[in-house]
């Protein structure tokens, strides 16, 4: 078992976004986590990788504790987040963004090797490279966001709404650069509004709903479950 969330509880001031959720990721899967907004999808990849602090509960990485390491602590454990609404650096070039990806990265030959991954699997990013963030379509952005939490070669990837805003086109290629991604080796958590497109990607899934978890099985299961396609999936 690469990740473990156990009997996880976070607080922001004394609102409680998470109730005690437990749930797991085996090494190379692509594990979903599904819900409305305000369920405590973000809010659980916001925990894995250090941004909050839980109020109770444990995070383990491969066999270790990290739920009371600072964020940049994580990042060096090989856990990184391309964040809800990219979050790209607008008033720095492409190349720059990429950079910071790999701030906390100590073997320079494994950084130039995961740039040129990034390019062969974005070369979009290649052609753009000197140019400003902030004058990249939102398509782009989002490659840029993924591309750059790949600077530091993570084994575990949390993806927060990647789709989001994206013309559909542009949807299909995120996603078959996510499986790619994941069959080079990286695990991969997905938080997705598109169920139905992150359940075709996913092996297995969480249902959130107000801050617990409601419902967990294959990704195969839940496209068929009536719930699910009832509440996610448009009813069809």
């Amino acid at each position: 078992m690469m990740l473990e969330v156990k009997n996880l509880h976070v607080k922001y001031g004394n609102v409680r976004a998470l109730h005690g959720i437990d749930l797991c990721v085996r090494e190379g899967e692509i594990v979903t986590l599904l819900g409305a907004n305000g369920a405590g999808k973000s809010t659980t990849l916001n925990a894995v990788c250090g941004l909050v602090r839980p109020a109770a509960g444990e995070i383990i990485f491969n066999g270790e504790l990290i739920h009371r390491l600072p964020a940049f602590q994580i990042v060096e454990k090989k856990i990184t987040q391309a964040p809800e609404g990219r979050r790209v650096f607008d008033t720095l070039t492409v190349q720059e963004n990429l950079d910071l990806g790999a701030f906390t990265a100590k073997n320079q030959q494994r950084v130039k090797k995961s740039q040129e991954w990034i390019f062969e699997l974005f070369p979009r990013l290649f052609e753009r490279r000197d140019q400003l963030a902030g004058t990249l379509s939102g398509g782009e952005q989002q490659m840029l966001a993924i591309g750059r939490a790949l600077m530091s070669n993570p084994r575990l990837l949390l993806l927060d709404e990647p789709s989001l805003g994206l013309a559909p086109v542009l949807v299909r290629q995120i996603f078959k650069t996510i499986r790619q991604i994941n069959q080079a080796g990286v695990t991969v958590i997905l938080v997705e509004q598109n169920a139905r497109l992150a359940l075709k990607l996913a092996s297995r899934g969480y249902v959130m709903e107000v801050g617990n978890i409601v419902m967990a099985d294959s990704a195969s299961a839940l496209l068929e479950n009536p719930e699910v396609v009832q509440a996610y999936l448009g009813g069809t």
